[in-house]
């Protein structure tokens, strides 16, 4: 089931209770949501799917639209998580790495609900993000704000992640005060996940800065401001040693993103297949066809895909959580 703001703030918080962390994946194609969804739904586990723009622009959605392939996203999204075949599998929608001068109105849009075309049914992402890392403090606070009082305005359900410095190392704590009291003061409730720089950094390489420290440092000091708990999202996680994500989701890192290992291993994994198949592509061979469909590469792929994201979903102690979240979403009704 698609959850809506409130549900996805329960799902932190008994996260953050239970320590596990739930996988946020940056899909790139409705064939990578189904696998992430899939292996979900094989390890009993909550999970989250991501968007950044340039999926949304990319030709899987929205083709250069940012807000038809938002809409377009959220619709693929709805349609499976809400089907017979995933309805207990709890999915989160979340926009991540959105940035530029599109930020402010697609976000805006979102947190009022895309329009789809179909009647009048609308869609809205279960918790939003925004790029901050061309932002200077004052600009980062504004514009969470402004999405804040944008859901205000509108009678809406907002749940926000903010972020500063994932990739400049280790986020001082007077930062993690002047950030998210400001937010907090202006915009009270909104916030529930805090995703400072604890060392990590996006990409592929080795992560030999980490710190755990910085994590339950952050967690615990971002619950003061807070007044309220709040957990630690986890920017940078493809290049993290298994100790590394174990000892982050100790500390209190309750969404872990992941996105460069997860297109590396869909990229291979195509690669393999074309590569070991370039006879039955050539014209006249028996098999060509089912060979240049769509389905047969995308087969291949979740193969291959998915026991890797039932492991990460594993190792970040996510598997057999799927029916706690569902009963404490039931205490929300």
């Amino acid at each position: 089931m698609l959850l809506d703001p409130s549900q996805a703030r329960a799902v932190f918080l008994y996260a953050l209770e239970q320590r596990f962390a739930l996988l946020a994946v940056n899909a790139d194609s409705p064939a990578a949501v189904t696998d992430v969804l899939e292996a979900a739904k094989s390890e009993q586990a909550p999970v989250m799917i991501e968007a950044s723009l340039w999926q949304l622009t990319g030709q899987s959605f929205g083709a250069g639209d940012p807000a038809l392939g938002l809409a377009r996203y959220l619709v693929q999204i709805a349609l499976l998580a809400n089907a017979e075949r995933f309805r207990d599998v709890p999915v989160l929608f979340h926009t991540d790495h959105i940035k530029g001068p599109v930020t402010l109105p697609l976000l805006r849009s979102a947190i009022r609900g895309l329009p789809t075309g179909v009647e009048s049914t609308v869609v809205s992402p279960s918790t939003i993000s925004l790029d901050s890392s061309g932002m200077n403090e004052a600009d980062n606070i504004a514009a969470l704000c402004d999405l804040g009082e944008t859901a205000r305005a509108c009678g809406r359900l907002v749940t926000l992640e903010m972020e500063a410095g994932v990739d400049d190392g280790i986020t001082p704590l007077d930062v993690t005060e002047r950030l998210l009291g400001a937010v907090e003061s202006r915009i009270p409730g909104q916030l529930a996940l805090w995703a400072p720089g604890v060392g990590t950094q996006h990409g592929l390489g080795e992560q030999t800065a980490f710190s755990a420290q910085a994590v339950e440092r952050h967690q615990k000091r971002a619950s003061e401001v807070a007044g309220r708990p709040l957990g630690i999202a986890l920017h940078g996680s493809s290049g993290l040693s298994e100790a590394g994500l174990h000892d982050a989701v100790r500390a209190g890192v309750v969404k872990v993103n992941w996105s460069s290992e997860s297109l590396l291993l869909r990229s291979q994994s195509a690669q393999e297949f074309y590569s070991t198949r370039a006879a039955a592509l050539q014209k006249g061979h028996p098999d060509w066809k089912a060979t240049a469909m769509d389905h047969g590469v995308q087969s291949f792929v979740s193969q291959r895909y998915l026991p890797r994201v039932r492991e990460r979903i594993r190792l970040l102690g996510g598997s057999d959580r799927a029916p706690g979240c569902l009963a404490q979403l039931r205490h929300l009704a």
